[in-house]
């Protein structure tokens, strides 16, 4: 059975709350890391201004970086955009810390506070701005006890520095630990979790998109058409070509095409030509559908990418269309989930009376 979803926003305009919070963000986040060139590939200063003009002219409002993304390049490129722009409180700016600054150096990375607080202050420099709206940490390190990074969070938040806290790319446990941790406290509570999700990438539907349900956090996915693998340019041709070994199968190795991945991407090909739509707009679709995701974000290189991708907005899937899309990307949720989905353990939890069910249980409907 499908989970249950929402209508998909029209425009960049029909805009949605974040999480727990009364923040107003598009439903598509403008993701920057291809925003300069330090990293061999990317776009260019110029280029790059143009995909920031029209995401602002198409009405959207919510912007995406890190300190990390071009080593520094996408933060002050968009700085300097945001200040040609005019209107920097139009905007919800987001950005994040904790990978590394300086090679060799421990203490320039990581999420402890020393790496939030020197971080946060050139961040703010080069995006030429007094407040992050969004501030992310943007991979768990395993290391650092969970009340300095609430409490140096909290002090940013206090200090003006900062407005909002989120968290990316960390388990749920730890999540939970950290919201529960700052909500018995009284201190600032993260309001969204970004994570890798796509029809490819289900995994989340596990246990990180129940925990955002039941806690309040916007799950925001990256990567949503898994590194191109759904953009619809690969297919059947492309698979033969890899199993062949060809010149272009060689080259076209690392989409990790295989027999399922190419039902799926014909499947929704099939769907979108239905809604005069590409596969790429029908994956994006399917993810902005979802209860918990508020907005996905994208990271066009070229004004046509944009384009593209505003192109998944203002229509809705039919419900045997999701049944279909599901069962040609099929997750497999294993334990406790299937075991506490099936008739005997719920027919003795619940004395075989029909109860309401809190909205995180609505996500993992029973067969």
């Amino acid at each position: 059975m499908p989970s249950p979803t929402k209508p998909v926003p029209t425009s960049l305009t029909d805009y949605q709350l974040l999480g727990d919070s009364g923040l107003r963000v598009s439903p598509l986040c403008l993701g920057t890391m291809n925003f300069g060139e330090s990293w061999g590939t990317g776009a260019n200063e110029e280029d790059s201004r143009k995909v920031f003009e029209g995401y602002a002219e198409a009405g959207g409002n919510f912007i995406d970086t890190a300190d990390f993304y071009t080593n520094g390049e996408s933060e002050t490129f968009l700085g300097g955009f945001l200040e040609a722009h005019g209107e920097r409180d139009r905007f919800v700016l987001a950005t994040k810390y904790t990978l590394q600054r300086r090679e060799g150096d421990p203490n320039a990375c990581g999420n402890h506070r020393k790496s939030m607080v020197t971080a946060v202050e050139a961040s703010l420099k080069r995006l030429k701005t007094d407040a992050i709206d969004l501030y992310w940490l943007h991979i768990w390190d395993f290391t650092t006890p969970t009340d300095e990074v609430i409490r140096a969070f909290d002090d940013l938040v206090k200090a003006g520095k900062i407005h909002y806290v989120a968290i990316s790319d960390t388990p749920a446990w730890k999540v939970a630990e950290l919201h529960t941790y700052a909500k018995c406290h009284a201190l600032t509570r993260p309001i969204a979790m970004q994570l890798e999700y796509s029809l490819i990438t289900r995994d989340v539907e596990r246990d990180l998109a129940p925990m955002c349900t039941e806690l309040g956090l916007g799950l925001l996915p990256w990567s949503p058409l898994k590194g191109g693998v759904l953009s619809g340019k690969y297919g059947r041709a492309e698979l033969e070509a890899i199993q062949r070994g060809d010149e272009k199968g060689v080259g076209m190795r690392g989409m990790q095409l295989d027999e399922q991945r190419v039902a799926l991407i014909e499947g929704l090909q099939k769907i979108g030509d239905a809604h005069g739509k590409s596969v790429a707009q029908v994956a994006m679709n399917w993810l902005l559908a979802r209860l918990y995701v508020p907005s996905v974000i994208i990271g066009p290189r070229t004004p046509g990418h944009l384009e593209s991708s505003l192109g998944c907005l203002g229509f809705d899937l039919t419900d045997e269309q999701f049944a279909e899309i599901e069962a040609l990307a099929p997750l497999k949720l294993g334990f406790p989930h299937d075991f506490l989905r099936t008739g005997f353990p719920r027919q003795i939890a619940t004395a075989g009376v029909d109860l309401p069910k809190r909205p995180y249980g609505q996500l993992h409907p029973a067969d």
